[in-house]
């Protein structure tokens, strides 16, 4: 309690308002001037200060008259214009250009009932949570939308989950706040300008080990949604694709973020657990396929117990270096060489232990190389579970 306290006077004397709403619009003119009114009316209902920003997404009728108009007439709301169109674009800098708190966006026909904005924002001013989203997935939310939208969401979110690893349940749901600090560290890793800016944010944010609190909304569809369905989906699908590749590579300094926003906990700890445990189970299918390749080319020209030496040096020095780049996300040639050092002293236990299985074939009567190859294999897989952890609490081990 004492904590969340300091956190919320530490948020008083630095922002000047608590809460900034951004509405991201493009040629709205029809529904702006009510959506400002009735979302200011709310607003004022709230135990925070309070700001609204128009994000004008290069509008070509009457929307940027009518947003300054607004602005003109209302201390508390703002506009951004920007030349060019994107939802993610207006969202960026209208938050960058923020100094409240606690930074949200809305869509403008506020198809979320905005009941939800009090349980969506008072996490993130307690410092209990670092992103909210409203989430039209979850226990409690009651939904009125087409069959063809419900289907599109629910395969949308599960493919996140699949490939993506997500644990949050919407992604896309035009509801969603965060506190400024976070803003600024995941702001500039976010590469979409687009529809994609969400789900980026939301698995970014995810995988450095932020707090993301789930709020149940009421949701009614727009009927006169502008978004192209077809379209959107295929660039969802390109960016998942994209940040998928940038996650694996290792990219995104998301260890970093994680630890100066102070959220270095079990979950994100675990959260980089498993992208490194998935990398490397790939890693580690591919050096034993190549493994067993090259046991067999040189068991036609020496012994087993050579060949067994020759091929899982070989693989171990390529799975070292594959494990240090793409799974532990070492770049650079600085300690290059111990790390390769400290891999060959798991290769000599992996030797040990194979070279151990070789002799309990030989002494159990067991010839060929297709049988030793099996039992080779199943010394492998208990080599790389050891190998794993060595690399992880040793060999790429870092302060």
């Amino acid at each position: 309690m004492t904590a969340a306290l300091t956190h919320e006077r530490a948020f008083s004397s630095t922002a000047t308002v608590t809460l900034e709403v951004v509405v991201p619009v493009y040629n709205e003119e029809v529904d702006l001037g009510p959506c400002v009114e009735r979302l200011r009316a709310h607003l004022a209902t709230l135990p925070w200060s309070w700001r609204v920003t128009i994000a004008d997404n290069a509008s070509t009728d009457g929307t940027a008259v009518l947003a300054h108009r607004l602005a003109h007439e209302y201390d508390d709301v703002r506009v951004v214009h920007l030349d060019q169109k994107g939802r993610g674009r207006a969202l960026k800098q209208a938050w960058r250009s923020s100094d409240a708190a606690v930074l949200a966006y809305m869509d403008v026909d506020l198809s979320t009932d905005l009941s939800a904005l009090l349980p969506l924002v008072a996490p993130l001013v307690s410092g209990h949570s670092d992103l909210a989203i409203g989430t039209r997935l979850g226990h409690g939310s009651r939904v009125v939308r087409g069959p063809k939208r419900e289907v599109i969401s629910r395969s949308y979110n599960l493919l996140l989950r699949s490939t993506l690893r997500a644990r949050f349940s919407d992604a896309q749901c035009g509801f969603k706040a965060l506190r400024a600090d976070v803003a600024r560290e995941m702001l500039p890793l976010v590469r979409d300008d687009a529809w994609f800016f969400d789900t980026e944010l939301l698995v970014l944010a995810e995988r450095a080990g932020l707090r993301i609190h789930e709020v149940p909304v009421d949701w009614v569809d727009d009927p006169d949604s502008r978004v192209d369905v077809v379209r959107t989906a295929i660039d969802d699908l390109r960016g998942m694709a994209r940040l998928g590749r940038s996650l694996v590579r290792g990219e995104v300094p998301l260890a970093e973020v994680g630890e100066r926003l102070g959220r270095t906990s079990a979950a994100a700890g675990s959260g980089r657990l498993g992208s490194q445990l998935a990398v490397f189970v790939v890693i580690g299918v591919l050096s034993t396929l190549g493994y067993a390749v090259l046991y067999l080319g040189l068991r036609q020209l020496t012994t087993a117990f050579a060949a067994n030496l020759l091929a899982l040096l070989i693989t171990a020095v390529a799975n070292t270096a594959a494990n240090r780049r793409l799974t532990f996300g070492v770049r650079g040639r600085r300690h290059a060489w111990r790390h390769q050092v400290r891999g060959l002293g798991v290769f000599g236990f992996g030797l040990g232990l194979t070279t151990a299985a070789l002799w309990s074939a030989e002494a159990l009567g067991v010839r060929g190389s297709g049988p030793e190859v099996v039992v080779l294999t199943a010394a492998n897989l208990v080599v790389t579970v050891l190998r794993f952890a060595a690399m992880r609490l040793w060999v790429f081990r870092t302060r």
